[in-house]
């Protein structure tokens, strides 16, 4: 599926020159988000964006909790982009993380989350489908979370938000970064001599 705007191919600011640079640097593309909506946007935009990631390392929830709460976020936006950049993001951590992924979706009943990520879980879907939080479901994250990582979770749910709708509000869908990994593993791991045939 293409964009709604088309990406900007070759941008002529010397800065987002060198931000397509470290795009393609590191996941091997210049990933559409960047091409679609950074590009047209003052740098500042840019740099906002880049402090949100760098907040979350501020954050006092666990990280694998963090990571789980952005995907849920992103599954229930149905952010394509976002899903896929996340696991991407989270394989490369350590490929064990696959597997909670893979269980997201059935995270209530699945032995891979524990109770207090469930009751995250349960919050950040709620709040993220409903624009709103029961009393019962703010009580039940309460009892497994102090206030200021409360307030974490708040600020996961409404920065992948902001993700979210700029990437669905653009037409950006996922640009397979999980696929294109993977491609490139198998072409590493492959043996020397298949190359030679």
């Amino acid at each position: 599926m293409s964009t709604f705007l088309a990406p900007v191919e070759r941008p002529r600011n010397p800065m987002m020159k060198l931000v397509y640079a470290l795009d393609r640097r590191m996941t091997g593309m210049v990933t559409s988000p960047i091409a679609v909506f950074v590009a047209r946007m003052p740098v500042a935009f840019g740099s906002f964006y880049g402090k949100l990631s760098r907040l979350d390392k501020k954050l006092t929830l666990p990280h694998d909790t963090a990571v789980i709460i952005r995907e849920q976020v992103a599954s229930v936006n149905l952010c394509l982009f976002c899903m896929d950049a996340a696991r991407w993001f989270a394989l490369r951590e350590s490929p064990d993380n696959g597997a909670r992924f893979d269980a997201l979706p059935g995270y209530r009943a699945s032995p891979l989350f524990t109770e207090a990520e469930r009751a995250a879980l349960d919050y950040a879907t709620e709040l993220t489908a409903s624009q709103a939080v029961s009393a019962d479901t703010f009580a039940r994250l309460r009892t497994f979370y102090n206030e200021r990582q409360i307030c974490d979770i708040v600020w996961l749910v409404a920065s992948e938000h902001l993700y979210n709708v700029t990437n669905r509000g653009l037409g950006i869908g996922s640009d397979g970064l999980c696929e294109l990994s993977a491609d490139r593993a198998r072409k590493r791991s492959k043996p020397a001599s298949a190359d030679a045939r």
